[in-house]
């Protein structure tokens, strides 16, 4: 009978998802807890992730004609209630500032004091402020497009929190545009998703569905609701990035008119599109295997880590030599629009505790360089989307002539594996015991074993998605925008159906 393989991270994927997640932010250094509940720190190799995030969707915002500007923390509550869908839809996630200080109380403990005339809110998120602003910014037809974005943080209290998927406090942007016509708003709404889609993709390596939210699952006070919908190694599905058409509602609720080019008043059109450190949680879930995280080279922090093995003090400093001019000359190449990024691990600990710290933070490429491979000029080196103890020799001129090569292959390859999960994941369904047997989990001790994305006719309502949800916990996700048009019977209801839709269980 053969052992259990060992593995770097316990529990594993299989016996307890929910877990393992836990263990790989932690054994790969990404955050902790903090001592606010529900709230995180992000620590800097986590940090660097969403840095490089940030860098290459500001890019992708700029290119596309937006500036960035920023915005209050704090909102007036009265501007929350101006919008009725909106308030009720976030009222009761939203923290409240009643007092503007603090003084000390008869027992000499700090109590709030000076109560403020209106509370403010901890910002949900902005559409209510920016509105506000951008009513008094907006005069005639000729101030439109407005396109802005902001970075920021916002809070929703959270009552079940997990680090990077959700927490009382993120970390976001949220892009807010406003427009003379319905079509020049729609036509950003859908550019906006495409952006993100190309970023998960291309970036994050990771698959994704571009879709239409139905009406219950739409954001609070939209007219129509864009998303992109990912496949994670537990089968459920994580809503990475949201676009959204608000129509005129906000426009009317904050009072954003102006004059169009026959001097008659309008209301503006508005839309508005964010994506958040959620990201982060969807890349360790989507790539990261028992052994830790790991990190598409086009965003990680380092994309090679170098291990010089230095245990005989005679070549310790012409291993240190070789490997410095090795690092120099791999950070003279470019990848991903960016130098590549190599560490070299001069630490003075033992050569296998460091290997696998490495391997647990999901460094990409690690080389490793001793006295004998300086003889033979080549290098000892192992992938990450390989197993741990998968090594060959590289010559020197080789491995730096292909580099780019190398890692554009490790990011194709992870996200081919993700792609080929999600497919062999997916399943057709056309009767309703189907369904639910689907998303049942064989065995009660591993709920999160169920089905996948379950590709169904519907021609429901928010009645019947109500049943679904309260019956299996499963969700319309997404109503596909490249969904080919496919006459069908919904298995709920036995009406006609034009389009299959994504039901999944989700984050």
């Amino acid at each position: 009978m053969s052992s259990k393989p060992q593995t770097a991270i316990t529990p594993t994927r299989n016996e307890d998802y929910p877990e393992w997640y836990q263990q790989v932010v932690r054994a790969a250094d990404l955050a902790d807890n903090s001592p606010v509940r529900g709230c995180m720190v992000i620590k800097p190799w986590g940090y660097t992730i969403w840095e490089n995030m940030q860098k290459v969707l500001d890019k992708k915002f700029k290119d596309t004609g937006h500036v960035n500007a920023y915005f209050p923390l704090f909102i007036p509550m009265s501007y929350l209630e101006k919008e009725a869908k909106h308030v009720e839809g976030f009222a009761k996630e939203c923290a409240v500032v009643t007092h503007s200080r603090l003084e000390a109380g008869p027992d000499g403990k700090l109590i709030p004091a000076s109560p403020l005339e209106e509370p403010l809110i901890v910002r949900p998120t902005s559409e209510t402020i920016i509105g506000e602003m951008y009513a008094k910014w907006v005069q005639s037809y000729r101030d439109l497009p407005i396109l802005i974005n902001q970075w920021a943080n916002v809070v929703r209290w959270e009552m079940r929190t997990r680090l990077f998927l959700r927490t009382t406090e993120f970390l976001w942007q949220e892009g807010h545009t406003a427009h003379a016509t319905r079509q020049e708003a729609l036509e950003e709404t859908r550019k906006m998703l495409n952006e993100y889609a190309d970023f998960a993709e291309n970036w994050m390596a990771m698959p994704v569905i571009k879709g239409e939210k139905s009406e219950r699952e739409r954001f609070p006070g939209a007219d129509s609701t864009l998303c992109i919908e990912a496949m994670m190694q537990d089968r459920k599905a994580l809503q990475a990035g949201t676009s959204h058409f608000l129509g005129q509602n906000f426009a009317k609720s904050c009072g954003i008119q102006f004059l169009d080019e026959n001097t008659e008043r309008q209301y503006a059109w508005t839309t508005s599109w964010g994506v958040s450190t959620r990201l982060i949680g969807a890349l360790i879930m989507t790539h990261s295997d028992d052994d830790g995280l790991i990190v598409p080279p086009r965003l990680a922090p380092k994309q090679i880590v170098i291990l010089p093995v230095l245990h005989k003090e005679e070549s310790r400093a012409q291993v240190l030599e070789y490997c410095t001019n090795l690092k120099r000359d791999l950070e003279s190449r470019v990848y991903g629009g960016r130098a590549i990024e190599v560490e070299l691990d001069t630490r003075d600990i033992r050569g296998g505790d460091k290997v696998w710290q490495w391997v647990k933070r999901g460094v990409p490429l690690r080389v490793e360089v001793g006295p004998r491979d300086i003889e033979n000029d080549a290098l000892f080196v192992a992938r990450r989307d390989c197993p741990p103890k998968e090594k060959k020799s590289i010559p020197r001129a080789e491995f730096l002539a292909t580099i780019t090569d190398t890692l554009q292959n490790i990011q194709d390859t992870l996200f081919n594996r993700a792609k080929a999960f999600r497919a062999e994941h997916t399943k057709k369904i056309d009767n309703r015991a189907d369904f639910y047997a689907y998303f049942t989990p064989k065995n009660k001790e591993t709920p999160e074993m169920h089905g996948g994305f379950a590709s169904v006719h519907w021609a429901g309502d928010s009645a019947m998605e109500d049943t679904i949800a309260n019956e299996l916990k499963v969700t319309l996700r997404c109503i596909p925008l490249d969904g080919e048009t496919e006459q069908g019977i919904c298995p709920f209801t036995g009406k006609p159906s034009q389009q299959r839709v994504i039901f999944a269980k989700a984050y």
